[in-house]
C-alpha cells in the first residue's frame, strides 16, 4: 500500500500517514465485526451511563464507593470512545488510514485516561480498604473533600507526563513501514514502526507503565491482600459475605484491567507479538468498559434496588 512520505533533515524519509489494519485479516467478517463493535460501544455507553445516572440521583447511593464508581464509568466512556469510533469507520468504510497527527492525539487521550483509570481503581481500593479495615475512622478519612481530591488527582494527574511521553514517541523517524498492525495507536506498534535505535524510549515507557500501571496495580493488591484478612477475621459468615460481595466485583475488574495492560507494557519486546497485543488490548480497551456496569450492578443490592427504581419511575 502507498503512503505519504517527506524528507526530514539528514535526507531521512519518514511517514507522514499510517495505516491501522485493525481486523484487516478478517476480511469476509468486516460488517458483522461492525455489528459485534457498534453493538458492544452501545452496551458500554448505555451501561455506564446508567450507573453515572444513579449514583446521582438515589439518595441511598450518595456514599465515596458510589462516587467513585460514577467517576469510573464516566472514565470509562471517555476512554472507549477514544478508540471504538476509529474502529467503527474503518471497519464500515475500509478506509484504514489515519494522520500522524490524529494517532499522536488518539494515543495521548488513550494514555491519559488509561492512566486515569489505573490510579482511580487504586483509589476505590483504598476507599474498600477503609471501609473494611478501619471502619470507625473511614468517615473522618473519607470526607467529600478528600473524595473530590482523589477523583481530580486521578483525571489529570498523568497529563503532564502521558503528554511528553506521546511527543516524544512521534520525535521518532517512521520509514520502513507506515502499517500499524493494530486496531488503535497504542506505544507497542508504533515503536516496532520506527528507524533507528528506540531503546531509550523503551525504558521511557517501561519506567512510565512501572510508575502509572504497575504501581497502581501492587498498591491495589497490597490493599486486598489486607482487605482479605481482615475479612477472614470477621466473627460471623454473614459478615464475611457482605465485605466479600463488596470488594469482589472491584477485584475482578482490577484483575482484568491492570493486569492484562500490565502484561502489554512490561514484558520483554522480544516477546511482543502482534496477535498477542491485540487480545490483551482487547481486554483493557473493551471488555472492560463492557462488563464493567454488569459486574458492579449484578453483585451489588444498593445498585439493582436504585436501578429497579430509576426504571419503575420511567
Amino acid at each position: 500500500m502507498k503512503y505519504k512520505k517527506k524528507i526530514a533533515e539528514g535526507n531521512v524519509s519518514t511517514v507522514m500517514q499510517f495505516v491501522l489494519l485493525g481486523f484487516s485479516d478478517f476480511q469476509n467478517l468486516q460488517k458483522f465485526l461492525f455489528g459485534v463493535f457498534f453493538m458492544v460501544y452501545i452496551i458500554i455507553i448505555v451501561g455506564n451511563s446508567l450507573i453515572v445516572i444513579i449514583t446521582r440521583l438515589d439518595p441511598v447511593l450518595q456514599k465515596p464507593m458510589y462516587f467513585f464508581l460514577a467517576n469510573f464509568s464516566s472514565l470509562e466512556i471517555c476512554y472507549v470512545s477514544v478508540i471504538l469510533p476509529r474502529i467503527l469507520v474503518s471497519l464500515w468504510t475500509q478506509d484504514r488510514s489515519i494522520s500522524v497527527l490524529n494517532c499522536a492525539t488518539q494515543m495521548c487521550f488513550f494514555l491519559v485516561l488509561g492512566t486515569a483509570e489505573c490510579f482511580l481503581l487504586a483509589v476505590m481500593s483504598y476507599d474498600c480498604y477503609m471501609a473494611i479495615c478501619n471502619p470507625l475512622h473511614y468517615p473522618l478519612v473519607m470526607n467529600q473533600k478528600m473524595c473530590i481530591q482523589l477523583a481530580a488527582g486521578s483525571w489529570v494527574g498523568s497529563i503532564p507526563v502521558q503528554i511528553g511521553q506521546t511527543c516524544q514517541i512521534f520525535s521518532l523517524h517512521f520509514c520502513d513501514s507506515n502499517q500499524i498492525n493494530h486496531f488503535f495507536c497504542d506505544i507497542p506498534p508504533i515503536l516496532r514502526l520506527a528507524c533507528g535505535d528506540t531503546s531509550a524510549h523503551e525504558v521511557s515507557v517501561y519506567l512510565v507503565a512501572m510508575l502509572f500501571v504497575a504501581s497502581p496495580f501492587m498498591l491495589t493488591l497490597t490493599s486486598y491482600s489486607k482487605i482479605i484478612s481482615t475479612i477472614l477475621r470477621l466473627p460471623t459468615a454473614q459478615g464475611q459475605s457482605k465485605a466479600f460481595s463488596t470488594c469482589s466485583s472491584h477485584l475482578l475488574v482490577v484483575v482484568l484491567f491492570l493486569g492484562s495492560a500490565t502484561i502489554t507494557y512490561l514484558r520483554p519486546k522480544s516477546n511482543h507479538s502482534a496477535g498477542t497485543d491485540k487480545l490483551l488490548s482487547l481486554f483493557y480497551t473493551i471488555v472492560t468498559p463492557m462488563f464493567n456496569p454488569m459486574i458492579y450492578s449484578l453483585r451489588n443490592k444498593d445498585v439493582i434496588e436504585a436501578l429497579r427504581k430509576l426504571l419503575l419511575k420511567k
